[in-house]
């Protein structure tokens, strides 16, 4: 069952109603006679949506954060990079985006259209069913255009379910990402009228939830009070939003240990509040993209050493294994203190030894996801992939504070503490005692680095605090802030004569 359920899915409940998502004509006859006649049928689409979203998990991380500061030094093994490296080298271009087609986000778009029209004309379901479904529908569909606008800016909104064909094309415009943004807070609105006081958290917090939407809210006023002009405003709303979620789900918290978190045997514990999810002969992070683009290959880590055991990697001990297109830096092995367990948690470093025998950083590989040991001497990699989770609740909470020109030390010192353990002295590691304190952003950033690399929150948060923040950390082009956006690819531009390239990406230059 490795297979792409999210194809069988739609198969069985759309019969044809997908393909080419920018093509559109009238919608279909085929939903409206041969579908949405039974309360199961609802729910197997629903389920469908969240397969397809399980789908775009490594596109959802590609756009937050491989053009960021945590990757670009060379790999172990010396595989291919298939164009990564333009990611963290900021190369992109029309030719090469590397994303394409919005990443297929409109393929969703379009099952969830279609869900909340029919969903919202039906009269099948219970008030609470109905209201539910379309709770989760309207803050999915937020989610969804809040990566279009943060990473193509002006995007074309489409809220009507339309039939696609791969004859007639889209003729429609990009609206301005304002205009985006507005339809993204209306949708997190509705999202949350709808949940009401439904505090279901479901299928192991895999399914989307007014948690999710509360969360998605403090993310979205967040950046726009400081990339659009909300100021305190929109950071009072992002604060309400993280403290209704601490009222309404005291069972939500830290875990004790960092680790813990990622743990296959402990999925959907107290600090997730949405991951998407994956299990052993059912489906691997990121449908195998995790090993086949961030694990050492075998032949290769077996002539490096590992500091822990003084000895050479035993690949058959050592076993996440696949193969590396991009590297993380190595110098971020060392930009943790050695008593902040989030640093042996997080990154594995890869050793030679020099002529006097002395261990010399080579390079280093995610440790993050462990994965779980098969038959064998294989090691599977069926991680969860969290989308938001109780730290990140904490450390947005105190950015809205900071912002507020409140005393943010409550959060980040629960982070801080939680990372130390035994080690933690408030005296040092607690906020305002480190010298990073001495401007909040930068500790804010700081924490957020160490806490999520390889979440899929880099990129964003150094574009949301600001294009100085990228600047400063990574190898964009220094001032050249229209290329902080993506290149639309050519066969998209093609398709659709209305839309227009991204400034900065177009043939002259502009």
């Amino acid at each position: 069952m490795k297979n792409r359920y999210a194809y069988l899915t739609f198969l069985t409940c759309f019969l044809l109603e997908s393909c080419g998502w920018l093509d559109v004509t009238s919608e279909s006859t085929i939903s409206g006679k041969q579908y949405w006649k039974t309360e199961e049928q609802y729910e197997a689409f629903m389920t469908g949506i969240h397969a397809l979203f399980r789908t775009h998990a490594y596109t959802f991380f590609i756009l937050g954060e491989t053009r960021s500061d945590v990757f670009g030094d060379p790999t172990i093994g010396g595989t291919a990079s298939q164009d990564l490296e333009r990611l963290p080298y900021n190369t992109l271009s029309e030719e090469v985006p590397v994303v394409t087609n919005y990443g297929d986000f409109y393929e969703n778009i379009y099952q969830i259209n279609l869900f909340i029209r029919n969903t919202s004309e039906t009269t099948l379901l219970s008030v609470d069913k109905k209201n539910y479904y379309l709770g989760q529908a309207y803050g999915l569909r937020a989610y969804y255009y809040f990566h279009l606008l943060r990473s193509w800016g002006n995007v074309i909104i489409t809220t009507t379910p339309v039939y696609p064909t791969q004859t007639v094309h889209l003729a429609k415009a990009a609206s301005s990402a304002a205009d985006v943004m507005k339809q993204i807070k209306e949708d997190i609105d509705n999202s949350l009228a709808c949940f009401g006081t439904d505090y279901s958290l479901l299928g192991q917090k895999s399914l989307w939830s007014k948690a999710a939407s509360l969360m998605l809210q403090a993310e979205v006023h967040l950046w726009s009070s400081r990339q659009m002009n909300g100021g305190t405003s929109d950071a009072g709303i992002a604060k309400k939003a993280l403290t209704e979620i601490r009222q309404n789900w005291p069972e939500l918290g830290l875990m004790e240990h960092f680790t813990d978190v990622f743990a296959y045997g402990m999925k959907g514990n107290k600090e997730i509040i949405l991951a998407i999810r994956n299990k052993l002969n059912e489906y691997s992070l990121w449908d195998g993209a995790f090993s086949s683009t961030f694990l050492p290959p075998a032949g290769g880590l077996k002539t490096f050493y590992d500091i822990t055991t003084g000895e050479l990697f035993d690949i058959t001990k050592e076993n996440r294994l696949g193969l590396m297109k991009l590297g993380i830096r190595k110098a971020h092995l060392n930009h943790y203190d050695d008593a902040d367990s989030r640093k042996s948690g997080t990154l594995k470093g890869v050793y030679n030894k020099d002529k006097n025998g002395n261990f010399v950083l080579a390079s280093v590989f995610i440790y993050k996801y462990q994965g779980i040991q098969d038959a064998g001497d294989t090691r599977s990699m069926n991680d969860d992939y969290p989308i938001y989770r109780y730290a990140d609740l904490l450390l947005m909470l105190a950015e809205a504070k900071s912002l507020l020109g409140e005393n943010p030390a409550e959060e980040l010192n629960a982070i801080r503490q939680r990372a130390y353990e035994e080690n933690y002295n408030e005296s040092i590691h607690g906020y305002p005692h480190q010298s990073v304190d001495a401007n909040i952003h930068e500790a804010i950033l700081e924490e957020r680095f160490k806490e999520f690399i390889m979440e899929g929150k880099r990129w964003y948060d150094l574009r949301r605090f600001g294009s100085r923040y990228v600047f400063r950390y990574t190898w964009a082009e220094d001032g050249n802030e229209q290329k902080l956006l993506w290149p639309v690819d050519k066969t998209t531009l093609t398709n659709n004569s209305a839309l227009k390239q991204t400034p900065g990406y177009d043939s002259a230059g502009n």
